[in-house]
């Protein structure tokens, strides 16, 4: 699988080429175009496994109930995929090692990396995002995306991210949840409220914007739409 990312980082579009043999899995709802030899299949499991639970999983962490296979026949395909939010997108490469990922992240893989949803305790819950993420493993390449663009902050010792600006971590660290401030008081009062305190050493993903603060601020514009 071949991964070519384009107009970064603001309108990031990830073109996908699949060698014949080869197949990925995708984010329901994220393919722009694709090949006329393209197969695509749709499942809430991955392909050539079973696993309803999993996939009920999935929906808690803000990933969809479904994930598109694709697979070319006769020759090579391409695949162009995109998001809701206009930002940027990175691709990783996985060595038989594990990578946790914020819901909704989650853009596409290779067909051997395992797609399952990690639990991340009901202090996630506390800052206000999912208690369910995903949890991607083995070896091939994933592509993710963020709200805005995406830098790696490196971690060796504590390091403290807003929540809301996480896109992925290495499952080598762990993070606690805690308070931006001095006090509580001063935490909610400066807007930073609760925040994740990473222990140990990897890499975190981080993106520039937060999709629910920019959700917040456009709420108060909507109007109330008439039966």
């Amino acid at each position: 699988m071949q991964v070519e990312l384009i107009h970064r980082p603001g309108n990031t579009a990830a073109k996908i080429t699949l060698a014949e043999g080869e197949a990925c899995t995708t984010e329901s709802g994220a393919m722009i175009a694709m090949s006329g030899n393209m197969d695509i299949e749709t499942t809430t499991h991955q392909k050539g496994k079973r696993g309803l639970l999993k996939a009920v999983k999935r929906m808690f962490s803000g990933e969809s109930l479904f994930m598109n296979h694709f697979q070319p026949k006769d020759g090579s395909g391409e695949l162009w995929l995109g998001t809701a939010l206009a930002g940027d997108m990175m691709e990783y490469q996985l060595d038989n090692e594990n990578l946790i990922v914020q819901g909704s992240s989650f853009l596409a893989c290779e067909h051997g990396i395992d797609l399952d949803t990690g639990w991340q305790g009901f202090k996630t819950i506390l800052s206000g995002e999912s208690i369910f993420w995903v949890n991607l493993k083995g070896s091939g390449k994933v592509v993710l995306n963020s709200f805005g663009a995406i830098y790696p902050v490196e971690v060796d010792g504590e390091y403290i991210v807003d929540s809301g600006h996480i896109v992925a971590f290495n499952e080598s660290l762990n993070f606690t949840i805690t308070k931006a401030g001095k006090s509580w008081l001063h935490s909610y009062l400066g807007g930073e409220g609760l925040v994740c305190k990473f222990h140990g050493k990897g890499t975190v993903w981080c993106q520039s914007h937060n999709p629910g603060s920019f959700g917040s601020s456009l709420t108060p514009s909507l109007r109330v739409r008439s039966a």
